[in-house]
Parts: C-alpha cells; sequence; structure tokens
C-alpha cells in the first residue's frame, strides 16, 4: 500500500525495532535502582544522552527524554510561564502545532502575539527581531512545517534571540530525520521533537535545553539529572537514537534525489490536472512534503477515493482529523476557507520509490477526471 502521510506517522524502522527488543531483554531494570543490573541500564541511558550530543550537538546533560513534543510544548511553555514575569507576552507563529498553539494558550492567555508570515508561510528574521524591539520576552516558531514542508530560518532565529538573551522554542518534529540535524543541539534554543516522525516508536520524544543549562525541572523525582521525573523508558529511548542515527547518514540521498521526484510530480500534476496549485513552492521546502490544491471536490472525496485504491494521503495535521473547517496553518497564511478545503498533504518516506510517486499521480490523475465528471 502506497504510503504518503509520512508527516503524521512513520513506520518504525527495523534498526529502531532491533533496538528496542535488545534492550528490553537485556536492560529492563531501573536505571536509578541501586542494584548491578540497574547501574548498568544508568550507563546505557547515558551513553542515550551522549549519543544525541554527537548526533545534533550540545551538552549531553541537556537532552531530556520524554514522551514527544507535546509533553515538551507544555513543559518548555510552563517553565517559561513559571520564569519569565507575570505580564510577559510572547511571539508565536500561528502556523505551529496544535499542540504549540494550545499550550501557549494554556500559559499564556491573553498574552500571545502573532507574528507576521511572508509568503507561503515563512516568518522572517526581521519579524522576530521587530517582535523582540516591541517586548516580547519569548519566541516560538518552528523548524518545518507539518502541513506545507515550508522551512522557517530557525538558524537566525535562534542567534537573534541568543544576542537579544530571550528564549527561543523550536519544533524540530518535522525538520530531524528528514534534514540534517547537525547544529540543532548546539544552538541556544529550547528543541522539541517526537520519535516517531523519524522511525522511532510512538510515546518517545525529546526537549534539548538551551546552552546554559536553566533550573528546568519537573518534580516527582530526580531522574536525568534532575529536569524530568518518572521512570526512564530506556528500550523506546534506545529505538529512538538508532532512528536518528540512521536518518542523519542517510540525508544526503534523501534530500537531493528525492526532492527530484516530488518536484517532478508536482510538475506533472500540474501540467495535466488543469487549476491544480502547490503551496509553497517558492519557498524552501522539505524534500517529502507536497501541498496541493486540486481544482474541485473537496478533500474528503479525494481521500476517499485514493484509499480505495490503497494510497494513503491526508488533508493536514492527524491530530485534527475530523475537526471542521479549514487548516489553521492554510487560514493563518491567508488561504481562502474553499481553497483550503480542497487542501492534500502529502508526503513521502525513506521507503517511497520513484515508481509510487508515479503511481500515486496516476491515480490522482484519474481521481480528477472522475471527479470532473460528477460535477
Amino acid at each position: 500500500m502506497p504510503y504518503f502521510d509520512h508527516n503524521a506517522t512513520t513506520p518504525l524502522a527495523d534498526c529502531a525495532r532491533e533496538a528496542w527488543l535488545r534492550v528490553q531483554a537485556e536492560n529492563w531494570h531501573n536505571p536509578s535502582s541501586p542494584s548491578r543490573a540497574a547501574a548498568r541500564a544508568r550507563i546505557r541511558l547515558e551513553s542515550y544522552h551522549e549519543a544525541m550530543a554527537v548526533l545534533l550537538g550540545g551538552d549531553p546533560a541537556h537532552y531530556v527524554f520524554n514522551s514527544g513534543a507535546t509533553e515538551g510544548a507544555h513543559a518548555v511553555l510552563a517553565h517559561w510561564a513559571h520564569q519569565l514575569r507575570p505580564d510577559a507576552q510572547i511571539a508565536v507563529s500561528a502556523t505551529e502545532h496544535a499542540c504549540i498553539l494550545a499550550a501557549a494558550g494554556h500559559y499564556f492567555p491573553n498574552r500571545i502575539n502573532w507574528l507576521p508570515h511572508e509568503s507561503g508561510g515563512l516568518v522572517s528574521p526581521a519579524a522576530i527581531q521587530a517582535a523582540i524591539t516591541a517586548g516580547a520576552a519569548g519566541i516560538v516558531v518552528m523548524a518545518a512545517n507539518n502541513e506545507t514542508g515550508v522551512l522557517q530560518p530557525w538558524p537566525e532565529i535562534a542567534t537573534i534571540c541568543q544576542s537579544a538573551r530571550v528564549p527561543y522554542l523550536c519544533d524540530a518534529s518535522q525538520w530531524l530525520g528528514k534534514l540534517p540535524g547537525a547544529g540543532l543541539g548546539s544552538s541556544n534554543a529550547w528543541i522539541i521533537a517526537s520519535g516517531h516522525k523519524f522511525g522511532a516508536p510512538k510515546g518517545v520524544g525529546f526537549i534539548k535545553l538551551p546552552k546554559s543549562q536553566p533550573d528546568f525541572h519537573q518534580p516527582g523525582g530526580l531522574q536525568q539529572n534532575g529536569h524530568r521525573a518518572g521512570t526512564e523508558d530506556l528500550a523506546g529511548i534506545a529505538a529512538l537514537t538508532a532512528a536518528l542515527a540512521q536518518a542523519e547518514q542517510k540525508q544526503v540521498i534523501w534530500e537531493s534525489q528525492r526532492a527530484v521526484w516530488r518536484d517532478h510530480f508536482e510538475n506533472a500534476l500540474i501540467s495535466s490536472v488543469k487549476g491544480t496549485e502547490v503551496f509553497g513552492r517558492e519557498r524552501e521546502r522539505l524534500w517529502n512534503t507536497s501541498l496541493v490544491i486540486v481544482p474541485q471536490g473537496n478533500q474528503t472525496q479525494w481521500i476517499l477515493r485514493l484509499d480505495k485504491s490503497d494510497f494513503q494521503i491526508s488533508s493536514g495535521a492527524a491530530c485534527n482529523t475530523g475537526k471542521e473547517g479549514p487548516s489553521h496553518v492554510l487560514a493563518a497564511v491567508g488561504l481562502p476557507a474553499e481553497c483550503a478545503g480542497r487542501a492534500l498533504r502529502i508526503s513521502s518516506g525513506w521507503h517511497t520509490t520513484e515508481q509510487d510517486w508515479r503511481d500515486l499521480l496516476e491515480i490522482l490523475q484519474e481521481t480528477g477526471r472522475s471527479i470532473s465528471r460528477s460535477h
């Protein structure tokens, strides 16, 4: 079954499965217990902190393993709400994932300034500087958008925020596993991510703390250098680091060759299905993502017809499935609701072949002809 919904979740990588099974068999003990077996588990846990620092940069002690980006968003923004002045306002991109928007609204009610977007949903460094000058006490901008694939200039944003001594939260869930992660950990930013976006199991992710280790603590225990209470999911952490290591090794192949396949698909679809548009083509995007706006019908019609032919695509973020109304991302970048209702998110992965793209093009062409006849 051709799977084009990798931005929702990815299949478990073989190396992640092997790492999970090995650690579950050999080091299932509680790393915080006093026994020798527990000490071996603790040493292995420390090795995964070190592995993350090698892969992404930064201090091993600044990596905090957790359940994923949703937990990370709440943990970081709760920390900001506690540390910043009571009336502090934060500047947030309205195209963030729903978990970010919900957490920001909860911890900073009526204290959010929405960052402006350029075409394609880009947040410019100039907009960040203007927000800080206007008094923003924190900045929230993701690395790569989960619906459009558009890349944000996170290195420049991190530099601006560091110079101004303003905290910066960057959701790197879609960036990691698709583009090189080196440098993310070395930046003075709060980084959050979910492992299931790059071949790890669901329910495991991490927070990367800024360079100057803050007084960040989730109460209940002293695990992970006192940063997050709770017995660590050592097997899940092993799977996450294995999947990320494999992804980092294959970046050059994925980014260059597979972007060409996506681009050929888009060009052919625009040429053959009259009225088709692709959002964000003028911007740098993830090599795997194509947000196609079809000329007629609606998302549900297209998705169901493709699903009957065993092709899996989506209309946007999986967490919003069943929600009425257009995507908040597309609304934020000014796409009319009628157009947003015809948007299809297509996201490939490391197992996607050039032939898969060709087959997808063919079924979309057939679906377009069928829907056109019904109208």
